[in-house]
């Protein structure tokens, strides 16, 4: 069967796109996800997700390369492998940026490139059903179920007062006017037709609309590995399912959303990248894109954490009795800690002074650390994770061989710049000047990491190396930029620079980390994406109802 658009890739863009491709644009579409097409019912719950966050049912495990800077460490960084993508595995944090963020994309793309706030806000807002929100910023008619989690723990509350007895003021939006403040974190999360609070995807909320379209096909457990040429035009895309090898065409584009490492890695499979790289492993070359791999971001974070006198968070709920008895009363009743990801809340501030904010608290009400840091004292407690915004080190994807099932070379570079560090280092100050404050101070009995005895910059940053972890939010392997940029992947329509019928349409296509969690702006992207092809076919809306 010829399809009219072949989507390499099943995450929050690709569904998003293939979705309004079909139902809007009356379009023939493949979509191939590397995953399975379904994530385990107990993900389902929000509570859910954390049983499965270090395993790789749904997961694949890329170990970074080892950094000096880390003392060696190479972190390991979780991408999505499942239809869904991100929004089928992540702690649904549902959170757009900052207003400059986008309008510094559009500066660097060009006045009129279509990339400004006010020009991605309609885009955000046709997808949303808000529960709380319905005014300039947010949207009620769209199928994204947005909500606060549906309870709030007592060291939350603790972390929010505190943080305005701190200096930092109150925040009820995150995603409206300004994002500076503490408060409570919108997830994509709501009540669902049973009755509970259930996770909201990127198949549930858009992809289900048309599953049943004869128009659209969904292949999973098939690995896209190359994107196939007739001279310079994109027909279709080479995929292998089963140990066997197939081939799609496409007359219309190709769509690449395979995720920001492996969009790079396909990329360079099928000729597409910086030419000596491609030779190096015996590819032909077809288009020298020096940018392919390069301009890698992702939000890293440290944490600092305590012990507390009393109960107050959800050390233990998913253990035993508690387990049984949490899962009863959601099963019953529709309610208690199952009903949140436990990370509720946050704060942005800048620690320089500035009014837009460079870090991210978050307030997990657990001991919390990444997996490859041991004997560490577990019990009642919180832990503040300092999220470094907008990174200004760059790392790199590159291909680790020609062999499409290898994974690619990650090197995440987290700290490769003296000021992503430094900025750091002043957001733990303040995370302990955090757990100084009342209401929170009274009831911490302990600094544990990384100790109160850990008072200088040389210590703190030896702890910073050993702990620092991915935020889960890599970006930027095949950016757009504007024509004079030989670094530039796309232009500002997702195109790929040298090939016809050929776009990038998730977050490898970003310039510049948005301050936020990404689930947001990747649905966004498939968005837009659908809506400039069928604008450049005739078609004239830009921001319908998803």
């Amino acid at each position: 069967m010829e399809y009219d658009y072949i989507i390499a890739g099943g995450g929050s863009s690709a569904c998003v796109a293939a979705t309004r491709l079909v139902r809007d644009h009356g379009a023939r579409v493949l979509l191939i996800e590397r995953g399975p097409a379904k994530y385990a019912r107990l993900m389902r719950m929000p509570a859910g997700y954390m049983k499965y966050l270090w395993r790789e049912d749904f997961l694949e495990m890329h170990h970074t390369a080892p950094q000096p800077q880390l003392g060696g460490r190479g972190p390991i960084v979780p991408q999505a492998r499942v239809l869904g993508g991100g929004s089928s595995v992540n702690a649904m944090v549902y959170m757009r940026g900052q207003r400059e963020d986008y309008d510094g994309w559009e500066a660097y793309l060009g006045q009129g490139s279509g990339w400004s706030y006010a020009d991605l806000l309609p885009h955000f807002k046709a997808l949303e059903k808000n529960a709380n929100f319905n005014d300039q910023y947010h949207g009620i008619d769209g199928r994204l179920l947005v909500s606060d989690p549906g309870q709030l723990c007592e060291t939350t509350r603790r972390y929010i007062l505190a943080a305005q007895g701190a200096g930092i003021p109150y925040n009820r939006d995150f995603n409206g006017a300004t994002q500076a403040g503490v408060g409570v974190m919108q997830h994509t999360m709501g009540i669902a037709r049973n009755g509970k609070m259930e996770r909201c995807d990127a198949v549930t909320a858009f992809l289900s609309q048309v599953i049943d379209d004869e128009r659209l096909t969904v292949i999973t457990e098939s690995l896209a590995t190359r994107i196939l040429f007739d001279g310079n035009r994109a027909i279709g895309v080479e995929y292998q399912r089963n140990g066997a090898t197939f081939r799609a065409h496409a007359a219309c584009e190709v769509l690449v959303a395979a995720g920001t490492y492996n969009t790079a890695k396909l990329l360079m499979l099928s000729g597409l990248g910086p030419a000596d790289h491609l030779r190096e492993h015996g590819i032909q070359v077809h288009t020298d894109l020096p940018g392919v791999g390069q301009n890698l971001q992702d939000h890293h974070e440290v944490p600092v954490i305590a012990l507390t006198r009393e109960p107050g968070g959800y050390h233990g709920e998913d253990h035993g009795w508690r387990m049984i008895r949490n899962g009863l009363q959601y099963l019953l009743f529709g309610t208690g800690p199952v009903t949140t990801t436990g990370i509720e809340s946050c704060l942005f501030f800048d620690p320089d002074g500035g009014e837009r904010p460079t870090i991210q608290l978050y307030c997990g009400p657990i001991v919390h650390v990444d997996r490859d840091i041991s004997d560490v004292e577990d019990g009642d407690g919180i832990t503040v994770s300092s999220c470094l915004l907008r990174p200004k080190a760059r790392g790199t994807v590159r291909l680790r061989s020609a062999d499409p099932k290898e994974q690619p070379r990650v090197n995440a570079n987290f700290f490769g710049h003296p000021d992503d560090l430094r900025l750091t280092l002043a957001s733990m100050r303040f995370a302990r000047q955090l757990l100084a404050t009342e209401p929170l101070a009274s009831n911490i009995a302990s600094e544990i990491l990384p100790g109160a005895d850990k008072m200088s910059d040389a210590e703190l940053a030896a702890f910073a190396g050993k702990t620092v972890k991915t935020n889960f939010h890599p970006v930027g392997s095949a950016r757009m930029g504007p024509d004079g940029d030989p670094m530039a992947v796309l232009d500002a329509r997702m195109r790929v620079r040298g090939v016809e019928a050929l776009r990038v349409i998730d977050c490898a296509s970003i310039p510049f980390i948005p301050s936020a969690n990404t689930n947001a702006i990747a649905l966004a992207l498939g968005h837009k994406a659908a809506a400039m092809i069928m604008a450049e076919e005739g078609r004239t809306e830009l921001a319908t109802a998803a």
